[in-house]
């Protein structure tokens, strides 16, 4: 992309808290260590001064320490931050079993060790973020998974003030409301005033964000945000998640049809089918979404007949089995990329215009040996169309495409798959039930594209094997 002339300033979303908001009891001393951790690039450094300031503005005495070493963007951070009602002579580190307030911007670097050690359980109010933020070993390698948050959150607990802890999902508070996740710690700050962790009045943080002069509004209003949220629970049970990309396909009527087949299902497993199955309807047609509905029904009444009450087969499943189904060709990259929106909103953006060049590599000329990519210009969103629209072939004796080896493969799984599963159902037993949940969540191996495709189709062949199903 060129742009041909000077980007138009973004005007960011602002959602305004007009209520009324009770102030708290405050639920730590008056003169109070704060320990806050988190991760580098999302002001973790810039809060902690934010809070020191607002200290001083109230006429108090305040000593920290920010630990930020090597961690540039994404790895850990940790602020320490001591407020007094006079001057004295002391560390201004928040020593072992220290911390009143134990402020948590991301889970994670919350519950590790040397972070816990700050705090005990007879002393130390929790506020953390829940949002499950990927660290670098996980994006890279798919042998390692966010833990268990029920888990993480038990390790918290053990350390702390378990009854009085809060714990909120600031993220995705931040970009339903916001449109921009580095509102989430002054969502989480906003918490922990609320919840009486923090021994400072409202109005002079408030004003510390304004001396800050960084998105003052949004960071106002996201403090707000984060006190409402405690002060009244069932306010954010109202909001509507914002989801990334999302378009008409989201908010399209299913057919009584369909609505009718998902009746049976229940809880999440419902959920994901039946957002899937909507996107299955526009990846290829109606009965292809619903060749995913009935399996998925199928899997959802043998695991209630032979383990009731349990859903994380059925589940895996309804996640998986559209993982393969939704393979990624030629045609639905041209739907994708077409229903993106991105034409409009570099329009928007740009208002000088944009030259626009794609980069492909075709299989055609990938198969003559061609090595490199061909640049191409915008008169190739004309192609992305005619693609999109010939979705109907996808699969057949005419599509062209359809003969490459990957492509093949990717067929061939979803029948593995199907097979595997209903093996599998036929031993599904309480003391088998956690090998087939492992079983229907292999096709997470599988990713990226081309022969990284095929390698993980190897891997997971390989793993079925392994677990002996």
């Amino acid at each position: 992309m060129v742009p041909l002339g000077e980007p138009k300033k973004k005007e960011r979303r602002v959602y305004t808290v007009e209520r009324a908001l009770p102030e708290p009891a405050l639920r730590v001393p008056a003169e109070a260590s704060l320990y806050l951790m988190g991760i580098g690039g999302t002001g973790v450094v810039t809060l902690n001064q934010i809070l020191g300031t607002a200290a001083l503005l109230e006429g108090k005495h305040v000593c920290g320490l920010d630990q930020t070493g090597l961690s540039q963007k994404g790895g850990p951070v940790v602020s320490h931050l001591k407020i007094g009602g006079d001057a004295r002579e002391a560390s201004n580190k928040v020593a072992a079993g220290e911390a009143d307030a134990y402020i948590g911007f991301d889970i994670l670097v919350a519950t590790q060790p040397t972070s816990l050690d700050h705090a005990r359980p007879d002393r130390t109010l929790a506020i953390v973020s829940t949002s499950q933020v990927p660290t670098g070993a996980m994006v890279a390698s798919t042998d390692v998974r966010f833990p268990d948050p029920a888990g993480l959150q038990a390790s918290i607990n053990r350390c702390t003030r378990k009854d009085e802890n809060v714990y909120l999902d600031a993220l995705g508070l931040a970009e339903t409301l916001f449109d921009d996740h580095m509102a989430a710690n002054l969502i989480v700050l906003g918490a922990a005033y609320q919840a009486g962790a923090v021994p400072i009045a409202a109005e002079a943080i408030e004003e510390a964000i304004g001396l800050n002069g960084v998105s003052v509004a949004m960071n106002t209003h996201a403090f707000r945000v984060g006190r409402l949220l405690v002060a009244d629970p069932e306010w954010a049970k109202s909001l509507k998640p914002r989801r990334v990309g999302a378009d008409e396909t989201a908010a399209r009527e299913l057919s009584p049809e369909i609505e009718a087949m998902l009746a049976p299902l229940a809880g999440e497993t419902r959920r994901l089918a039946s957002i899937r199955v909507r996107e299955l309807s526009e990846y290829q047609d109606e009965a292809y979404a619903r060749q995913y509905l009935d399996f998925v029904k199928h899997v959802w009444a043998s695991e209630q007949a032979r383990v009731p009450g349990r859903t994380k087969v059925s589940e895996a499943v309804a996640r998986h089995l559209f993982k393969l189904m939704a393979y990624k060709d030629e045609y639905e990259v041209a739907r994708l990329h077409l229903r993106s929106g991105l034409a409009a909103a570099l329009a928007a953006e740009y208002p000088g215009g944009v030259r626009i060049q794609y980069n492909l590599h075709p299989p055609m000329l990938r198969a003559l040996g061609w090595q490199k990519k061909i640049r191409l210009g915008q008169w190739f969103d004309g192609v992305f169309r005619m693609l999109a629209r010939l979705k109907g072939l996808r699969g057949t004796a005419l599509d062209p495409f359809g003969y490459a080896r990957v492509r093949r493969v990717e067929r061939e799984l979803i029948g593995e798959y199907r097979t595997l599963i209903e093996k599998a159902l036929i031993e599904l037993a309480p003391e088998s039930y956690e090998r087939i949940v492992t079983l229907a969540g292999l096709p997470d191996l599988i990713r990226g594209y081309e022969d990284v495709k095929l390698a993980g189709v190897t891997r997971f062949r390989d793993e079925v094997k392994a677990l002996g199903l």
